[in-house]
Order: structure tokens, then sequence, then C-alpha cells
């Protein structure tokens, strides 16, 4: 898989960046707020999780990075219980309401939560990167590393959603 290239839509994103406190809706049930989290924590943003049987958004197969949420997800699921014993925890982020998450969330046994962006107020306060399709608006593929609501390292862009799991455990494992 070829390397996306960094398109610094992200580079406001620095260690230190105090993170909002912005409560988004978790299939865990309740909110979660990224600031409020304390201890070491990895948020991984995905752009969309598609359902078997129905079709991806429109030119989806031809927007570099958009593909690859589902393994991703499975990733860092596999992985759940290492990222525990390095002190993390683990969830992911998208602008799918939470009931489109639960499904995905249910269907492929995610021990963590997701939570729903879907009304942006996250993804307006960060600036975070975006692509449009279909008249839809989607979040770019990164990751947050955040140490009690304080930004410690951006991951972004993401090349290879199926192994970025593993990559990010490695690093972990590596600062520890």
């Amino acid at each position: 898989m070829a390397a996306l290239a960094n398109d610094g839509a992200a580079r406001h994103l620095v260690p230190g960046l105090a993170l909002p406190d912005i409560a988004l809706p978790s299939t865990h049930g309740g909110a979660i707020s990224l600031a409020g989290q304390r201890g070491l924590n990895v948020f991984y943003i995905y752009p969309w999780t598609g359902r078997p049987g129905l079709p991806d958004p429109p030119n989806w197969d031809d927007i570099p990075g958009a593909h690859g949420s589902t393994p991703e997800a499975a990733g860092f699921r596999d992985l759940h219980a290492q990222f525990h014993a390095v002190g993390a925890g683990v969830f992911g982020i998208s602008g799918q309401d939470t009931g489109y998450q639960q499904e995905f969330s249910d269907r492929c046994k995610l021990p963590f939560a997701l939570l729903s962006d879907a009304g942006g107020a996250l993804r307006s306060a960060l600036s975070l990167p975006t692509f449009e399709t279909g008249g839809v608006l989607y979040l770019k593929r990164l990751t947050l590393i955040i140490r009690d609501g304080e930004l410690v390292r951006l991951i972004y862009p993401v090349s290879d959603p199926a192994g970025h799991a593993a990559d990010v455990l490695a690093m972990m494992q590596d600062a520890a």
C-alpha cells in the first residue's frame, strides 16, 4: 500500500494541545469527553464504516485513505488487551451517528467504545481534516494519543489502516 502524502491539514494538532471538553455520545452509553479522560488514551479517527450488502459513498474507491475502517477497528480490537497492558485506553471516533456505530461495534465485537461526532462539534473545535463526497463531509483518518486531556502525539496521515493498531502499540511499547 502506498503511503499517503501529508497534506498539512493537521499541522495545528501539536503536542501539548489541550483538548476541548466536548462530550461525544458513546456506544457504551452516556458520553465521553476527550479532555475528561484520565491517563493515556488512543483516539483513532476514521471516516466511515460500511455495512455488508450496502454501497459505499460515491467515488469511495477513488479517495486515497477512505477505505480501511473495518480492518483498522479489527486491529484495535485484536490488540485491545495489549493496549490495556501498557495502560492505554482505546476509542474510535467517526462522524456517523451512535446507532450506526452500535451496529458496527456489535457486528465486529469491539471491546472499546466508538464515539459519535455526527454533529461535528469536535471536528469544528479541532479543525480536523475532512474530505467530501456525495455532498457529505467525512473525517480524514488520524490518531490522537492523549494523556490527561492533552495531546501527546498525532499520527497523520494513516497510510495502512489494517496495520495501524500494531504500529501504534509498538510505538507506545517503545516509549514505555
